[in-house]
């Protein structure tokens, strides 16, 4: 629960973060924030995991005694409140890391809760205390699991990874397609934060434009791009022949 109240508040920091707007130094802002967030969440969800596995093998080698009855009541009266937190941040997550973060240590607690009344359940009635710390392996597998996946997801951002779900061939082949470009290359497709997708790339126009046809043509493209692919930063370099790569 402690943990929990750790994720929350740096979710919330993240948030606050987020918002504001940018500065001559910080151009986009500080929309990358809830990406370092999502990080930090899941290297404290690694290290609470650690933390318990270590408990748990002590116990298989030295039991103590566990009261089930104890047990269960503290686990459901857990699951009660986990499952109501991860529901209310599940509604309001969006497609941002950050936020999923935080859902993923309220939804990792909700599971870890159903497993610990269980756990109680079998103590109560068995007498036998090693289902406490099985069912603590059994919950930090779980939110290793859970913890990775968020790491793998907030790196890719921060590595300029391709957005989940956008393919880059997709994207290039719409702007190919439309009436008037030739060609397109150089095109490089990323993330500035969870849910805000930027593209660069290199169109070459058909014929000989005038400029203002070519900032027109260029509006268009970016307008398809918005309600295609919900792109909202790109930035297209317009040209009327293929240009040569430099050495």
């Amino acid at each position: 629960m402690l943990s929990d109240v750790a994720a929350l508040a740096i979710a919330l920091v993240a948030h606050a973060l987020i918002t504001r707007p940018g500065s001559p130094r910080h151009t986009y802002g500080y929309q990358r924030a809830e990406v370092l967030a999502a990080q930090l969440n899941g290297l404290l969800l690694l290290g609470v995991s650690a933390w318990i596995a270590v408990e748990a093998i002590e116990r298989f080698n030295s039991p103590r005694a566990v009261s089930g009855a104890g047990l269960t009541a503290v686990a459901a009266a857990g699951l009660v409140v986990n499952v109501t937190s991860a529901i209310v941040v599940a509604r309001a997550r969006g497609n941002s890391v950050n936020m999923k973060g935080a859902f993923v240590h309220l939804a990792a607690d909700s599971a870890s809760s159903g497993v610990a009344v269980i756990a109680g359940l079998a103590i109560a009635f068995s007498g036998k205390t090693w289902f406490d710390p099985a069912a603590s392996l059994a919950i930090t597998a779980g939110v290793i699991w859970a913890a990775v996946e968020l790491l793998r997801e907030a790196s890719g951002i921060l590595l300029e990874a391709a957005p989940r779900g956008m393919s880059v061939e997709e994207v290039e082949t719409a702007l190919a397609s439309q009436t008037g470009v030739e060609s397109v290359h150089h095109l490089h497709l990323w993330n500035l934060a969870s849910d805000v997708p930027a593209l660069s790339a290199h169109v070459v126009i058909d014929g000989d434009p005038s400029l203002h046809e070519a900032q027109v043509k260029g509006d268009e493209l970016r307008h398809m791009l918005e309600a295609q692919f919900g792109i909202a930063h790109a930035t297209l370099e317009l040209e009327c022949h293929e240009c040569e790569d430099q050495p």
